[in-house]
C-alpha cells in the first residue's frame, strides 16, 4: 500500500493528486464482510432485527407501488395482504412474553405453506417508520417483488428481500471504500463490527442509511483532498439529497470536507454547501409530501416502565426553547447514563437488543478499532483539521440525541428515549480518522485483521447458538455483576 506523505492542514489546499490505493488486505476484509453479512441474512430468524417487522411492511407497501401511509383511528400504516401481516403476527411474532424462545426449522416449514390459509387483506400498523422515505426501502421492495415474480411464498420473498437489501448495502460500502482518498481502515473497521453486518443482513433500512452515510462522507473528503471534477460534483449533488432522505441528522457529515477557499475559483466549499442545501430541501419536501415530520406512537418509558406516548415535535420543541439550560442538562445526563449501552450496541447486540456477545468480544472489538487507528491514514493531517472532524462527529451525535428527544420521547421528559448505538455507526469512520496517525505501526495491520476475523466469527457463532440451539429471552439489560467468568466466553442466553 502506497504511503505517500501528503500535508493536509486547515486553511491549506489538499494537494493529493491521487487516492491511496486499496491493499490486498483491505480487499480480503471487504470480501469477509460480505460473507458474514450474507450469513446473518440467512441465519437470523424473521423479524429478529429491531423494528424489522415494521420495515417489512413499509417495503411491502412500496413493492405494491404505493408510497404514502394512511391513518385509521390510532393506527398508522396501510392495507396489506393478510398473508404478509400474519407472517409476523402469527408465524414469527415479536410481542412475546419474557420466556425462553428457540427457533427451529419446523417453524420455517410451517410458515412456508401458511399463505393459502391467510386470504384477503389486513391493516398493518407501522407508525415508527411511517414517514421514512421510500428510497430507504427500494432494495428491500425490489427483493420482495422478485420473490413474488418467482412464485415464492411470503417467507421466501421475505428472505429474497433481505438478501437484495444486504447486497445494496454492501455495494454502497464498496463504493464508499473506493472513494475514500485515505484512512480507509477507519471505514473498514466500522463495517467489521458485528452490528454493521447484522443490520445490513436484515430488511432494516440501516443497510442503505449506513451505506449512503459512508458514501457522502467519502465523497466530501475526496472533493476536499483531490479537488472537483464533473463526476465528483454530480456525485455530491446526488449524495446530499439521498443522505438527507436517509436521515436528515446525518447531513452535517458532509461538512467534514469543508475548508476555506484557496482562491476565488475554488468551488469546493460551495459545491459541498450546495449539496447539503439541496439535501435539506429534499428532506423538507418529503416531510411535507408525507404529511408531517413525525407519527406519534406508544413506547415503554425506560424510566418508569409504563407505556407512554411520544410527544408532538412542536410541543417538545417548545419545552426546549422554554428552558434550553435544562435541556442541555438532560442531554448530558442521558448521554453519560446511556454511554455503556451505546458501546455494547455499536459493537454487537442481536435480536431486539436482547442478545449480548461474550463479554470478551467487546474489548476485542476495542482492540480491533485501536489497531485500525494505529495502522495509519497514510497522510499527514493538521491539528486544525482533526479538531474540525471531531467537532463534526460530536455535533452530529448531539443532533441525533436532540432529534430523538423531539420525536421519540414523552413530552417534557428529563431523559432521552429511543437512541440506539447503531445510530452512531455513520459517524464512527470520521471519528477514527480524526485520531489516526499519518504513519502506521508495522504490527497494527496484522492485529487489526486477526481481531476482526475472530470478532465476526464469534458473532456468527453467538447468533446461531442463541437463535437456533440454546434459545434466548427477549429482555433488555446490562451484563451481570456476578459470575462474570462464564459471561466472558459465552453469549448472554447462556449466562
Amino acid at each position: 500500500m502506497r504511503q505517500d506523505k501528503i500535508s493536509i492542514r486547515r486553511g491549506a489546499a489538499f494537494p493529493l493528486p491521487f487516492a491511496i490505493p486499496a491493499s490486498a488486505m483491505q480487499a480480503w476484509l471487504l470480501a469477509f464482510i460480505c460473507v458474514v453479512t450474507l450469513a446473518f441474512a440467512v441465519l437470523t430468524p424473521p423479524f429478529q432485527a429491531p423494528d424489522e417487522n415494521q420495515h417489512y411492511m413499509k417495503a411491502l407497501l412500496l413493492s405494491d407501488w404505493r408510497v404514502l401511509v394512511e391513518q385509521r383511528g390510532d393506527l398508522i400504516g396501510a392495507e396489506l395482504p393478510r398473508s404478509a401481516v400474519d407472517l409476523h403476527g402469527v408465524s414469527f411474532p415479536t410481542d412475546v412474553p419474557p420466556e425462553l424462545r428457540r427457533f427451529d426449522h419446523a417453524m420455517l416449514a410451517k410458515a412456508w405453506v401458511a399463505d393459502a390459509g391467510r386470504p384477503g387483506t389486513s391493516f398493518a400498523d407501522f407508525p415508527n417508520v411511517a414517514n421514512y422515505a421510500p428510497s430507504l426501502y427500494a432494495p428491500g421492495a425490489a427483493g420482495l417483488l422478485l420473490g413474488d415474480m418467482l412464485g415464492l411464498p411470503r417467507l421466501g420473498s421475505f428472505y429474497i428481500g433481505r438478501l437484495i437489501n444486504a447486497l445494496a448495502g454492501l455495494v454502497l460500502l464498496g463504493v464508499a471504500l473506493s472513494l475514500m482518498p485515505f484512512g480507509r481502515n477507519g471505514l473498514l473497521a466500522t463495517a467489521l463490527l458485528p452490528t454493521f453486518c447484522y443490520q445490513t443482513g436484515s430488511l432494516s433500512p440501516d443497510a442503505v442509511i449506513n451505506g449512503i452515510g459512508f458514501v457522502g462522507l467519502a465523497l466530501s473528503l475526496r472533493m476536499a483532498a483531490m479537488g472537483s471534477n464533473p463526476a465528483r460534483s454530480a456525485g455530491l449533488l446526488i449524495a446530499g439529497p439521498l443522505l438527507a432522505l436517509a436521515k436528515g441528522v446525518y447531513l452535517p457529515l458532509m461538512a467534514a470536507g469543508l475548508q476555506w477557499p484557496q482562491h476565488r475559483r475554488d468551488a469546493r466549499p460551495w459545491l459541498l454547501l450546495g449539496a447539503m442545501a439541496l439535501g435539506a430541501v429534499a428532506f423538507v419536501a418529503w416531510m411535507k409530501m408525507s404529511g408531517g415530520s413525525q407519527a406519534l406512537y406508544h413506547i415503554m418509558s425506560r424510566k418508569t416502565g409504563e407505556t407512554v406516548m411520544t410527544a408532538p415535535l412542536g410541543a417538545q420543541l417548545a419545552v426546549i426553547m422554554a428552558d434550553p439550560i435544562a435541556f442541555g442538562q438532560t442531554l448530558v445526563s442521558s448521554v453519560i447514563e446511556r454511554a455503556p449501552v451505546y458501546v455494547l450496541q455499536i459493537v454487537g447486540r442481536f435480536g431486539w437488543n436482547a442478545i449480548l456477545l461474550p463479554l470478551a468480544a467487546y474489548p476485542l472489538a476495542g482492540g480491533m478499532l485501536a489497531a485500525a487507528v494505529l495502522s495509519g491514514s497514510g497522510v499527514r493531517i493538521g491539528m486544525g483539521r482533526r479538531l474540525w472532524w471531531l467537532a463534526v462527529a460530536a455535533g452530529t451525535a448531539l443532533l441525533i440525541e436532540t432529534a430523538m428527544y423531539l420525536t421519540g420521547t414523552p413530552l417534557g421528559a428529563d431523559f432521552i428515549q429511543g437512541t440506539q448505538g447503531r445510530y452512531f455507526l455513520p459517524l464512527l469512520p470520521l471519528a477514527l480518522l480524526a485520531i489516526m496517525p499519518g504513519a502506521g505501526l508495522r504490527m497494527a495491520r496484522p492485529i487489526f485483521v486477526g481481531a476482526a476475523l475472530l470478532l465476526l466469527l464469534v458473532a456468527v457463532a453467538s447468533a446461531y447458538d442463541s437463535f437456533w440451539v440454546h434459545g434466548f429471552v427477549t429482555t433488555d439489560g446490562m451484563p451481570p455483576h456476578q459470575r462474570l467468568s462464564g459471561a466472558l466466553l459465552l453469549p448472554s442466553p447462556r449466562w
